[in-house]
């Protein structure tokens, strides 16, 4: 091995968003903490990619030292990115996990409004395919099923998110009232 190739790494992903057909922000993970530290500079790079892919027939793009893995589905953006040395085909492999997954979860209706309103379930998938930057699982399959196992061993998933929020505003006012 040469001098000038960087060390192997597990931190593959850089970030990963869904973004709207707008190019408005639904999700967005970044696990480099250098590499966009602020919310503006994360909106300014979402942007500037989403500008030159959302009329693209490409699967891949390289901007601002960064290798960008997207799909495109109704009105929906998926990105991954990872550093310009990184293997293409590893992040494409996370890309098809993530769409597959959601497809699964969403029963193949991936839109906006299905994924707003199944917004825990998507980032359950995430945290599932990825976590810190380490691809975990590619095997949608595997991710679907580990989704499915947490919700159904968690008590709290037979609560809605806001049923939860309403429940805890209940008891905090009741805690106050005491």
């Amino acid at each position: 091995m040469d001098s000038t190739s960087p060390e192997p790494s597990l931190y593959t992903v850089k970030a990963l968003f869904i973004l709207d057909n707008d190019g408005n922000r639904l999700l967005s993970k970044y696990y480099d903490p250098e590499l966009y530290p602020s919310m503006k500079e994360q909106k300014t790079f979402e942007s500037n990619i989403f500008n030159k892919t959302h009329k693209a027939d490409n699967e891949i793009a390289f901007l601002e030292g960064m290798t960008i893995v997207y799909k495109s589905s109704i009105d929906l953006f998926f990105y991954v990115a990872g550093s310009v040395q990184e293997n293409e085909l590893m992040l494409m492999s996370v890309l098809n996990c993530l769409f597959e997954s959601l497809s699964q979860i969403l029963r193949k209706n991936v839109e906006r409004r299905c994924l707003l309103d199944n917004m825990e379930g998507v980032l359950l998938v995430v945290d599932e395919i990825i976590d810190g930057g380490v691809i975990l699982e590619s095997d949608p399959q595997q991710v679907v099923q580990k989704v499915n196992y947490r919700a159904d061993d968690n008590p709290l998933s037979e609560h809605s998110v806001a049923q939860v929020l309403l429940s805890a505003k209940e008891q905090i006012k009741w805690s106050i009232l005491k």
